[in-house]
């Protein structure tokens, strides 16, 4: 037996819900009778990225800019037009990179796996417990790596219908920068669908 009735019939008998002292005054009088607490509902494992999702992103992100010393300069955005966001190492933006910002491998090495920890555990918000593949993961969390779009993306709503088919061909409508279509993400979608729609192995 657990304790879930006994406080339930106590909300229908005093018709409100219970206020921080009845659940403390029924939680000792159930602990002196020996009445197990209920059991905390499982947290979901962390999803983690897999090693064919990394291996797409650094093909797509790669290292570039790099300087005689072997360290790395950021560079400028290539399509957009004022240049933002500055960008250094495996595709790493925001606060601190611009046109002076120099990183090492390791640099770059360790902002790329503290960042993918982040993005994974965004693409699991959005797609809460639907079914999905190792390799469905990778390829949307390449998709919000580069886009930051989970959230809002029919992508995500299809994918989580159950509509993969529908899902893998919204990658290609993510073709723009600065409304302008680039081949080099055309390219880059066309590997996250096929990755989306492999079968894990």
């Amino acid at each position: 037996m657990t304790r879930k009735p006994i406080f339930d019939a106590l909300r229908k008998l005093l018709g409100r819900q219970l206020d921080r002292t009845d659940v403390a005054v029924m939680d000792a009088a159930c602990d002196a009778a020996g009445l197990p607490k209920e059991a905390e509902a499982p947290k979901p494992a962390r999803r983690r990225v897999g090693a064919a999702g990394i291996a797409l992103m650094h093909k797509w992100e790669g290292c570039a800019r790099k300087l005689p010393d072997g360290r790395y300069k950021a560079y400028p955005d290539p399509g957009s037009a004022d240049g933002k966001p500055w960008t250094i190492g495996w595709g790493s933006t925001g606060p601190g990179i611009g046109p002076d910002t120099i990183w090492t491998q390791q640099q770059c090495d360790d902002r790329f796996e503290n960042d993918i920890i982040a993005y994974a555990d965004e693409v699991s918000n959005a797609i809460g417990d639907a079914p999905t593949s190792q390799n469905q993961f990778d390829a949307l969390v390449s998709f919000h790596y580069n886009t930051g779009a989970i959230g809002k993306a029919t992508l995500t709503k299809r994918h989580k219908a159950g509509d993969h088919d529908g899902a893998a061909r919204e990658f290609a409508r993510w073709v723009n920068n600065d409304g302008k279509p680039m081949q080099g993400l055309r390219n880059r979608r066309a590997d996250e669908a096929a990755l989306y729609m492999r079968a894990d192995a």
